[in-house]
C-alpha cells in the first residue's frame, strides 16, 4: 500500500499544546503574576507554579521525539523541549514534514477537562485564567486557523460563565467545546442531569461537537497505590483505566437521554481508545433491552448503539486488532489521532520509531478499503468540526 498520508488528507483529532511560559502572565499585570500560572526554574527544572503550588512540569507532557521513557528522559527545561510542541509556526512546519493537514488542540496545565483551575482558588481569578487561556490558543491558532484548530475550555462549575465562556469564543472562531467528563468529581451535577441541558441546547445550536477528553474528572485518588506499585508502574495502570471514564460518559449520555433529548448534538470520546466500543454497545443493547427502559422511558426511541451511531464518537491511536474491528463496526463514528506530543503519542522517539503516524495507519488501514480508510483520516473530522 502507498503512503497513505500522500494520498489523503489527515486530520489529527487529539494533540496537546506545551504552553509556552507567558500563556497566562501576558494578560495579567506583573502584580497578579505570581497568581496566575506561571513557569519557575527549580533545581534545574522549569515548573509550573501558581500561588507557591506546583501544577506540573511541562516535560512530563512534552515527550516525543524523546528516547526512553519517564522520569529519565523526561526534558527538564524549555530549552529541551520541542519548539512544534509550543510554537506555532514550528508547528505548522512539523504537520508539513509528517504529511498532516490539520490537528485539533487540547491543554495541559488546565487539565484534559480544565478542572485543574479550579486548584487555584479565588473563582473570580480562576474564571480570567480561563478566559486567558482561551484568548491564548485563538492567538496561537491565528497562525492558520483551518490547520490549528482551537477547542473552548469551558468553566463548567459554573455553569453561565460555561456559557458565556462558549459564546465568546465560537465567535472568536474556536470549533468545538472541552468538557469535564465526570462533572461530580468537582461537586457538580453528572452529565446525564437535566442541570446541563442549558449547555447541550446552546452547543446544539452552534453546531459544533462536545469533546471528552480522557482524564477530565479528578484523578487524585487513582495514586494511591504509588508506594506499593512504584509510580511509573502505576501511572501505566491508572493511563489504562481511565478509558473507563470516558465508557461512563457514553453511557451516561445515552441512558441519561441526552442524546434523545438533543438529537443533532455531536460528542466526542478523545484519547480513549475504540477497541472498547462494540463491546459496551453490545453490553449497553442487551441491558437496555431487557432491563425495563422501554417501560421507563417509553420516549426513547433508539437503542444504545444506534444513538452512539448517530451521535458519538471516538478516537484512537495505538491499537491494532480492536481498532481495525472497531472500524469495520462503526466506520462513520471513528477518528484518527496521535495524541502529540504526550509520552505514548505516536511520534516517540528512536526506541519505537516504527510507530510513526503514517507507519502506524498503513499498516491499520491496510484491507479496509479506500472509502473507509478515507472517512477515519479525515472525512468523519472534517464533518464533525467544519473543515
Amino acid at each position: 500500500m502507498t503512503d497513505l498520508f500522500d494520498r489523503y488528507r489527515v486530520i489529527d483529532v487529539d494533540t496537546h499544546l506545551t504552553e509556552p511560559p507567558d500563556t497566562w502572565t501576558r494578560s495579567f499585570p506583573k502584580s497578579l503574576h505570581d497568581s496566575v500560572p506561571h513557569i519557575e526554574r527549580i533545581d534545574g527544572v522549569d515548573v509550573w507554579m501558581c500561588a507557591g503550588e506546583r501544577l506540573g512540569a511541562p516535560g512530563y507532557y512534552s515527550m516525543a521525539g524523546h528516547d526512553g521513557v519517564m522520569p529519565a528522559s523526561t526534558p527538564k527545561t524549555f530549552d529541551d523541549i520541542a519548539p512544534a510542541m509550543y510554537d506555532a509556526k514550528a508547528r505548522l512546519a512539523f504537520l508539513d514534514q509528517e504529511g498532516i493537514d490539520a490537528q485539533i488542540l487540547y491543554p495541559n496545565v488546565g487539565g484534559f477537562g480544565n478542572g485543574y483551575f479550579l486548584r487555584l482558588g479565588d473563582r473570580e481569578l480562576v474564571a480570567n485564567c480561563v478566559r486567558a487561556y482561551n484568548d491564548f490558543l485563538t492567538d496561537w491558532c491565528s497562525a492558520d486557523p483551518e490547520r490549528l484548530i482551537a477547542i473552548t475550555a469551558i468553566p463548567f462549575w459554573d455553569r453561565d460563565l460555561a456559557m458565556a465562556e462558549i459564546e465568546r469564543c465560537l465567535a472568536n472562531g474556536h470549533k468545538a467545546v472541552n468538557f469535564c467528563n465526570q462533572p461530580q468529581d468537582y461537586g457538580q451535577p453528572p452529565l446525564a442531569h437535566k442541570h446541563w441541558d442549558p449547555v447541550w441546547s446552546l452547543v446544539q445550536e452552534a453546531g459544533v461537537p462536545v469533546n471528552f477528553h480522557v482524564g477530565g474528572g479528578s484523578m487524585g485518588t487513582l495514586f494511591a497505590d504509588t508506594a506499593e506499585m512504584g509510580w511509573m508502574t502505576n501511572f501505566a495502570k491508572i493511563s489504562s483505566l481511565i478509558f473507563l471514564d470516558n465508557m461512563r460518559s457514553v453511557a451516561d449520555l445515552i441512558f441519561g437521554g441526552v442524546c434523545h433529548r438533543f438529537p443533532d448534538l455531536k460528542f466526542v470520546s478523545v484519547e480513549s481508545g475504540v477497541g472498547w466500543i462494540p463491546g459496551a454497545l453490545e453490553t449497553f443493547d442487551w441491558q437496555w433491552k431487557n432491563g425495563g427502559i422501554s417501560d421507563e422511558h417509553p420516549e426513547y426511541d433508539l437503542l444504545p448503539s444506534e444513538y452512539f451511531k448517530r451521535q458519538i464518537y471516538g478516537c484512537f491511536w495505538f491499537e491494532e486488532q480492536v481498532a481495525i474491528d472497531a472500524i469495520s463496526k462503526y466506520p462513520d463514528n471513528i477518528l484518527f489521532e496521535t495524541d502529540y506530543p504526550h509520552p505514548t503519542c505516536m511520534h516517540p522517539g528512536p526506541r519505537t520509531a516504527a510507530q510513526r503516524p503514517r507507519e502506524y495507519a498503513t499498516r491499520i488501514f491496510e484491507g479496509l478499503g479506500d472509502d473507509v480508510t478515507k472517512k477515519v483520516l479525515s472525512g468523519n473530522a472534517a464533518t464533525l468540526y467544519g473543515l
